[in-house]
């Protein structure tokens, strides 16, 4: 298929964790670190009992993403991103979803505007846009001090939820963007805003309120392979 001018201002909106890639990031990047011991047992430990709270829904997106950001409380951003792009060729491109890139690359060949949209860090998800040529990034900032160090806090609110539509709509605007001839494609309820927002939602390995939400709107379902 030959891009056109109005293809152009068509955009295809990917979120990433179990979208993107048939895994949760975060949970690879802890136990990376904790296997380069930076990281300490105990957080490890924290990380899989929220993680057990967050996957029943018993505690909201944006407290998962919390807890898990007390991490990086008074690090130095530098080190992450010397080596975020060796982990992700390393640890997350395997786990690339072979059906989701398809549709990466049919989007690329229409000539639509990709774009990432994602609750993880900036640091982590720029070697991924880089790699497969995306656009744009939407995602969640860190926080940094004046001395230079990270808070273990947000700069600005975690991508997630009803901040993903926000997101999607903002940069349509800036960009041009026509959302109801647009595509975008998550796993998570919590995409449920994001993927209302265009024309073309599609669910992928969908949670269960998802897949309830698709079957009930007719929106297509895609497994990983």
């Amino acid at each position: 298929m030959n891009p056109t001018n109005s293809d152009k201002q068509i955009g295809a909106f990917f979120d990433f964790d179990k979208t993107l890639i048939e895994v949760e990031s975060g949970r690879i990047g802890f136990k990376y670190l904790y296997k380069i011991k930076e990281i300490r047992l105990s957080f490890l430990l924290k990380v899989a009992i929220t993680n057990f709270f967050y996957e029943r829904d018993w505690i909201s997106d944006t407290q998962m993403a919390r807890i898990m950001l007390t991490f990086y409380k008074n690090r130095d951003i530098r080190p992450l991103e010397d080596g975020a792009e060796e982990f992700y060729h390393t640890y997350l491109k395997p786990h690339i979803a072979t059906n989701i890139l398809e549709r990466v690359r049919e989007h690329q060949d229409a000539g639509h505007i990709l774009v990432l949209v994602s609750a993880s860090l900036r640091y982590m998800l720029k070697p991924v846009i880089q790699d497969l040529g995306f656009h744009h990034l939407l995602c969640t900032d860190l926080e940094i001090a004046g001395d230079g160090s990270l808070t273990g806090r947000t700069d600005g609110p975690v991508c997630i939820d009803q901040h993903k539509r926000v997101a999607v709509k903002n940069l349509a605007h800036e960009k041009g963007i026509r959302l109801n001839r647009s595509y975008a494609y998550g796993n998570h309820h919590s995409d449920i805003p994001m993927l209302e927002t265009v024309g073309n939602p599609t669910a992928v390995e969908p949670t269960a309120p998802l897949k309830k939400k698709a079957v009930e709107n007719g929106w297509p379902i895609l497994s990983f392979r």
